[in-house]
């Protein structure tokens, strides 16, 4: 692990753990979030954490905490807060919150580091966001060669459609010396997996594939911790118990649910969100998983075969978060926790990529130096 990473706006690490995962030393994990940078500390033990304000963090702080200077050979990572530029919430394009990333680009150029990773949601680039995206983008091609795409994370192995906007940089002199340019080749991750199974590619991973070996739960139970670390899910009203096993006798629709089973709210005309009290299909990949994402009315977040939502271990798996992975929190702590994380298996195909890049201009500094 001799490449280094910094991640900014870490929240409980599923970009560091990716990253971990692809071959890099994480040297930093910096938030805000008190609960979530628990969690952080408690599965990326040897990575140091600053809890502070991002407006107030400066190159000189990660210099100190790290050792890492000014154009060294490194990563610097940033996932700033999205709410505002998604789809699933309240979009507000003047959310103090999305000019955050105007932060992150700050701290890149006080240290210019070699490579450089963000991810967000698609509407940063298409949406609410998209004026501030090209003032984004504008500020970084200054310095660096970017590429960037939407990208599925059921096409990476995640058992989940999560649609997620995923930048990669290299700084110019760095990129000049790959030759990538002649060569034709992207700086983003190529996808592992699809819709069918066909030649160089494996079939998207499934609910039925990631959950159902875990042991049955009842809605408010929590299985022993010391087998299984938070399999644990939230309590039920005898009535949804009663929705969701009337719901079940429907395809998973709640539109067919009698009169007296169904919500005030979803008796109006032309109510939207159908897919809350909604069941999982086994032989798919899970909707996006939010931070609702342990709340049957918030989504399509039913387990297929039980009558409860999705435990906190589930919703974890559906983001590609291994076992030994343990949330601190309570319930609401932790599903927001997993609902704002990249997915783990996302940022190891970043993180495999970005690595390759670093050794190949590594090893051309050390031909230049030995032909010297």
């Amino acid at each position: 692990m001799k490449f280094k990473a910094v991640d900014l706006f870490c929240g409980a690490g599923g970009l560091s753990a990716g990253l971990k995962k692809s071959g890099f030393q994480i040297c930093l994990g910096v938030d805000i979030d008190e609960v979530a940078l628990k969690t952080y500390k408690c599965n990326l033990k040897q990575t140091k954490v600053l809890k502070k304000d991002i407006k107030e963090v400066t190159g000189s702080d990660v210099t100190k905490l790290t050792g890492i200077k000014k154009q060294d050979n490194f990563l610097l990572a940033g996932c700033p807060p999205c709410q505002g530029f998604s789809n699933l919430g309240k979009r507000k394009a003047d959310d103090e919150k999305n000019k955050l990333v105007y932060e992150y680009i700050r701290i890149i150029n006080e240290l210019e580091p070699t490579f450089i990773l963000m991810e967000n949601v698609p509407g940063m680039s298409g949406g609410v966001g998209k004026d501030i995206f090209r003032k984004v983008i504008e500020k970084l091609e200054r310095k660096y060669h970017i590429e960037y795409a939407t990208l599925n994370a059921a096409d990476y192995g995640v058992p989940q459609m999560r649609k997620r906007l995923v930048l990669h940089g290299v700084r110019k002199d760095v990129y000049g010396k790959l030759d990538l340019d002649k060569k034709n080749i992207t700086i983003l991750p190529n996808p592992t997996h699809c819709k069918e199974k066909k030649m160089g590619y494996k079939k998207w991973v499934t609910v039925g594939e990631t959950i159902l070996d875990l042991p049955i739960l009842n809605a408010g139970e929590t299985y022993n911790d010391s087998i299984i670390k938070n399999h644990k899910a939230r309590a039920l009203s005898e009535i949804n118990i009663q929705r969701l096993e009337e719901i079940r006798l429907h395809n998973g629709n709640r539109e067919q649910l009698p009169e007296e089973l169904k919500l005030e709210c979803h008796k109006k005309e032309n109510v939207s969100y159908s897919d809350t009290y909604g069941i999982m299909a086994l032989n798919k990949p899970a909707p996006t998983i939010t931070s609702g994402c342990t709340i049957i009315s918030k989504g399509r977040y039913c387990h297929p075969l039980q009558n409860r939502g999705l435990s906190i271990r589930e919703a974890a798996r559906l983001q590609s978060f291994d076992d030994k992975f343990e949330f601190v929190g309570n319930m609401g702590e932790m599903s927001l926790q997993i609902g704002n994380a990249v997915p783990p298996k996302l940022a190891q195909a970043s993180g495999k990529i970005i690595k390759a890049l670093m050794e190949k201009y590594e090893d051309n500094l050390n031909t230049v130096q030995s032909s010297s």
